[in-house]
């Protein structure tokens, strides 16, 4: 489970600012996160909840913005957003894909007072 090592990070970059900002409590964390990153949104949130507790983030809301990933198939050379890591070409049908992208895991915003 990658996802508690990746809410670790998260937590320390929110405290970080926290701090800088003279910020004492965080209501909402935004995320950007791939889809090629394998992370589940469901087990990042239950994590977060745990690695939340006692700090300035218990609490808040975690949005997780998912980013798709961009697919070229092989075969007809269409171009497209791929929504899921197994899909097919909308032009043609082929599963003969390459994919890019899909790797971020940004924060895009917190909240707080």
């Amino acid at each position: 489970m990658h996802e508690a090592t990746m809410v670790a990070s998260l937590m320390r970059i929110i405290e970080e600012e926290a701090t800088r900002y003279a910020v004492e409590r965080i209501t909402r964390v935004r995320l950007a996160v791939g889809l090629f990153t394998a992370v589940e949104p469901q087990t990042l949130r239950a994590c977060f909840e745990l690695f939340a507790e006692g700090t300035v983030a218990e609490g808040a809301e975690l949005v997780v913005d998912r980013v798709p990933a961009s697919g070229l198939c092989l075969q007809c050379g269409e171009r497209f957003a791929m929504q899921t890591v197994r899909c097919r070409c909308p032009a043609c049908g082929s599963a003969e894909l390459e994919g890019s992208g899909g790797q971020e895991f940004t924060v895009t915003g917190l909240e707080g007072c």
